[in-house]
């Protein structure tokens, strides 16, 4: 069994497809040491060429996304005379649906990246999560997709910034002990989703915020920002909150940023579902 991959990406695009690939495959395989060879924007021959003496210096299997077929019959060859495998990872999926829709891939690189509606209210919601990072901007978060509740540094930043890249606009607004939430949650638009975390993992984040920051001159040991009774009632007093206004509350303890925001997602989606259910039905004709 090997101990060390050396894989090779080549995409004529950004190579965000074979990235993210390449990661949930890896991911699967204990103990591998694996080195990624990211070779993105491959549109010409003397952008090959370099490619082709990288897998020579370091040889190992190599992942592409290439639309021109004269490149990749290039690198196909070169791979079969080297001895190492290659795989068009696009080409199962793009056979499959070819065949049941009857249609021709185009064959341009990038399609994916062009600046159309979609691109832009990703864009649009990347500037609006930054213009209401952490309850800013009150006035402005009406205009919000979503809302996320929680005390501080349970995941509601990364999370809106992932969700932005989804082209959702989501707001974000920490629940504090000893204040009242804006008068805006009493009856909101939108839909809100709490986070929480459980007490270990939360005053170990704080600790680390506090030992990148100074903590503001406040030793840890005194802070009740970091003191395990007052976090477990702070988090209490939250998720009282939120049961009691009827908020879904997603536990981050254990999920990373993309899980995180794939279950908002889908308590998002249900919350329009009940409220189109909701609505009464027009006049019968």
């Amino acid at each position: 069994m090997r101990d060390r991959l050396d894989l090779h990406l080549v995409s004529d695009a950004t190579g965000e497809t074979l990235n993210s690939l390449a990661r949930a495959c890896l991911a699967q395989y204990e103990g591998l040491h694996a080195v990624q060879h990211r070779w993105p924007l491959i549109r010409s021959r003397f952008q090959l060429d370099r490619v082709l003496a990288g897998i020579e210096q370091e040889p190992g299997p190599v992942l592409f996304t290439l639309t021109d077929r004269s490149l990749r019959g290039e690198l196909e060859a070169f791979c079969s005379r080297l001895g190492v495998p290659s795989v068009s990872v696009l080409d199962p999926a793009l056979d499959m649906l070819t065949e049941y829709v009857g249609a021709r891939v185009t064959g341009k690189p990038g399609r994916q990246y062009v600046m159309d509606a979609d691109y832009f209210r990703r864009i649009d919601a990347m500037h609006y999560v930054l213009a209401h990072d952490d309850g800013q901007g009150e006035a402005g978060i009406a205009e919000a997709d979503l809302i996320l509740v929680g005390v501080s540094r349970s995941s509601k930043t990364p999370t809106c910034f992932y969700l932005a890249n989804r082209g959702i606009k989501a707001a974000n607004i920490p629940l504090v002990p000893g204040v009242e939430p804006p008068r805006l949650l009493e009856a909101p638009a939108v839909p809100v989703v709490g986070l929480t975390i459980d007490v270990a993992s939360l005053i170990e984040i704080r600790r680390h915020r506090l030992r990148i920051i100074g903590g503001d001159g406040v030793k840890q040991s005194e802070s009740a920002y970091v003191d395990p009774d007052a976090v477990k009632a702070e988090l209490l007093v939250a998720r009282r909150l939120c049961a009691a206004r009827g908020w879904p509350v997603v536990d981050v303890t254990r999920r990373s940023i993309e899980e995180t925001a794939t279950t908002v997602i889908q308590l998002m989606e249900a919350w329009h579902v009940r409220q189109r259910q909701a609505k009464p039905a027009g006049p019968s004709p």
